[in-house]
């Protein structure tokens, strides 16, 4: 805020808060000057009751999906978990009534769909994106690039069984439109031929009405509060059902994970640098070890796991 305050760049609308420049009919999104995105919305496989042989092929086929990706193209993974207007889904599984003797059964079939649809996700919908990005001179070019890339990754999906497809303008539109609005009940009334009508921009149509930033450790949308948190996770071991442990819980989130590629060549001069930095600090504390009497191949744990 503090930056933003000296640049003189804090938005002065809710408009402006959301931060892309431009979304195309296709898809194509210009978040940024010479930065432009697509995404994908994938659904789910059946992980988590698959044999050990099927996890691994499963988890290797996803280390092959994301080893893909070069340096210069950024991935983000979202995964979104809303609150949905349950009466309009109970409303939609209703059966009307007869008059005549099965009506019972009517009415106890329709509270027994109800009460799976609570249990089941706890009146949440759950979907899953990928987005990708390039940095390209203009839109035309970025959608060349883009579309290439959009083939391999759908093709991709396909190997691993999950059904995929990627989002249109309007599609986009609608998901960023459900999040800024998720208080209300407001469904976004959109269509192309209304910005050369009415002058507007895309923006507009899905912006609420207010954002409100000033508290430190939260913050408004309306009538809705909200927090973001950055996980960065050290540990080495992971569990392979972390994240649907955070996206079991029975609240409204979005969980998202940006990934950027680093170049191989870089990425082993890393590695070295630290393992030589290890080595390092492990001949230190031998001679420490040694001035002391004490055995050289005795270290600090703390030491022992890093080198791990």
């Amino acid at each position: 805020m503090k930056k933003a305050k000296v640049n003189g760049t804090i938005p002065k609308s809710a408009q402006q808060t959301i931060p892309y420049i431009q979304m195309f009919r296709s898809g194509l999104c210009e978040v940024e000057k010479n930065y432009f995105t697509r995404t994908i919305e994938f659904q789910d496989i059946n992980y988590q009751l698959a044999k050990k042989e099927d996890k691994e092929e499963i988890f290797t086929g996803w280390c092959d999906f994301l080893n893909y990706f070069d340096v210069s193209t950024s991935v983000e993974l979202s995964y979104i978990n809303k609150e949905v207007d349950t009466e309009n889904i109970y409303n939609s599984i209703s059966i009307e009534e007869l008059g005549d003797d099965f009506d019972h059964f009517r009415n106890e079939y329709v509270e027994m769909l109800k009460q799976q649809l609570k249990e089941g996700n706890n009146g949440l919908e759950k979907r899953k994106f990928l987005t990708f990005g390039v940095e390209a001179e203009n839109a035309e070019k970025a959608q060349q690039r883009l579309q290439r890339i959009e083939m391999e990754v759908l093709n991709n999906f396909r190997q691993m069984k999950v059904f995929a497809y990627s989002l249109n303008g309007y599609e986009r539109l609608e998901v960023i439109h459900d999040i800024l609005n998720c208080g209300t009940s407001r469904k976004l009334n959109f269509n192309w031929e209304l910005i050369a009508k009415t002058g507007l921009t895309t923006k507009d149509f899905i912006a609420p009405n207010s954002f409100d930033f000033r508290e430190r450790d939260y913050f408004e949308i309306e009538n809705k509060v909200g927090k973001a948190s950055f996980l960065n996770i050290l540990a080495p071991e992971l569990s392979d059902d972390i994240l649907s442990d955070f996206l079991d819980m029975d609240s409204a989130l979005i969980a998202n994970m940006h990934i950027k590629p680093v170049d191989q060549q870089a990425a082993l001069k890393q590695v070295k640098n630290l393992i030589t930095d290890l080595q390092m600090m492990k001949s230190q504390e031998q001679i420490k070890a040694n001035q002391r009497g004490y055995d050289m191949d005795t270290l600090p744990v703390d030491l022992v796991t890093y080198g791990e």
